[in-house]
């Protein structure tokens, strides 16, 4: 018995031209309170500017050849609107500390270039969270 079956659900996306009021209310409230409008310092339009934020809070815990252990406080300067570690910061935390990994590998004076980085991003680190030793951390850890 040959047959074929196709199953295709049709759905077309639409703009209301005349929405709700209390809901467009609602919608600029929320890019409010998430800062869409405010102006960034000129600062953090340079090249690299993550850099500053991120390398003042990690700190290395272990550092042997081909691993590198970082801990690093979730301050609000990396949160994010639900209070927690900003995922931005974890791929920026992940790279700086790939990279740190690699050098204690390949000699200082040769160039570098992170072609893949794997990140298992389970569940964010909420901020000021206080840990049995009392720091507000989080832990990260990279193997070559």
């Amino acid at each position: 018995m040959t047959g074929t079956s196709s199953s295709s659900s049709s759905s077309t996306a639409s703009i209301s031209k005349d929405p709700p009021s209390d809901y467009v209310s609602e919608v600029k409230g929320f890019f409010a309170d998430i800062g869409i409008y405010a102006t960034l310092p000129q600062n953090s339009l340079s090249k690299d500017f993550y850099s500053d934020l991120i390398c003042d809070l990690l700190k290395a815990d272990n550092v042997l050849r081909g691993r590198v252990s970082c801990v690093f406080p979730v301050l609000p300067v990396v949160g994010n609107y639900y209070n927690g570690l900003h995922g931005g910061a974890v791929g920026a935390i992940a790279e700086r500390v790939s990279i740190a990994c690699a050098r204690t590998v390949v000699a200082g004076d040769k160039e570098l270039f992170l072609g893949e980085l794997s990140i298992s991003y389970l569940s964010a680190a909420s901020l000021n969270v206080s840990f049995p030793s009392g720091v507000f951390h989080a832990c990260l850890a990279c193997n070559i």
